[in-house]
């Protein structure tokens, strides 16, 4: 389970291309999501896909939840635990973390 959820995040970020450089409200964005995106180094990851990322997290998330998603990239484990999890609040946090990933593919992409 907890290869199914590191690659889940992997493909989220493999399906972001190029379309930050069209779309104004995710320029400039940086934050704890974007940080994490690049320092986790992987082959899909750039500055202009890891800021439309968290551009769509600014737009998406509260900052409770952003700091949520930003640690799964060092800490995929922590994303199981919340994955599994069977508290109506992690349920919850899951159902909104699918959504901005789902947004995430289609604006990043």
């Amino acid at each position: 389970m907890r290869v199914v959820l590191l690659m889940t995040c992997v493909l989220a970020l493999s399906a972001c291309g190029n379309r930050f450089e069209r779309s104004g409200s995710t320029r400039g964005a940086s934050g704890d999501i974007s940080r994490a995106c690049l320092a986790a180094d992987r082959s899909a990851a750039s500055t202009s896909l890891c800021n439309c990322v968290q551009g769509v997290a600014n737009a998406e998330l509260s900052p409770s939840d952003r700091s949520r998603v930003a640690r799964f990239f060092g800490d995929p484990e922590f994303a199981h635990s919340i994955r599994i999890s069977d508290t109506t609040a992690n349920d919850a946090f899951w159902r909104r973390y699918q959504a901005f990933v789902t947004r995430a593919r289609n604006t990043c992409g």
